[in-house]
């Protein structure tokens, strides 16, 4: 398992999903309706993930792909909240040029990770790079039974 390519990965992942699928969901006139935003975002940022998780996936053995596939789905959710940390206290920073003040807004961190959204992002990076990785185990070929030898 290469962890540093998980890590690209799942961040380059974590970025075009953040940003192009959020904004095709943007562009789909679906205002009003939050529900259906966020059903169609889970859905179509699932769909990114299946095809970041193959991209993955692809060199490794092919006998260990279901574990791995869970491990890069954990790895890219831990990227995707540790990103969205590390904005919160750069933007924090930029905006007001005081430690001070990213100490007074730490708190607030914590009950963005206790939301239902988090469980989302979990959800659809955990359980597409499992589902997948599941996928890619079972296309192995089994290796055929040796041929019984002829008694003489």
């Amino acid at each position: 398992m290469k962890y540093e390519r998980a890590i690209l990965i799942s961040f380059i992942g974590n970025y075009l999903i953040n940003n192009i699928v959020a904004a095709i969901v943007a562009v789909l006139g679906l205002s009003g309706n939050t529900t259906v935003q966020y059903a169609v975002y889970i859905a179509l940022a699932s769909i990114a993930v299946v095809l970041f998780t193959w991209w993955y996936l692809k060199p490794l053995a092919k006998s260990t792909a279901l574990m791995d596939g869970a491990i890069f789905g954990v790895i890219a959710f831990v990227v995707a909240v540790v990103t969205a940390f590390i904005s919160g206290i750069s933007g924090v920073i930029t905006q007001t040029g005081s430690l001070a003040q990213v100490v007074t807004v730490l708190p607030n961190f914590w009950p963005f990770l206790a939301n239902w959204s988090t469980l989302a992002l979990l959800g659809y990076w955990v359980i597409p790079g499992a589902v997948i990785g599941w996928l890619m185990q079972r296309m192995v070929k089994a290796p055929a039974a040796p041929m019984p030898r002829p008694m003489i």
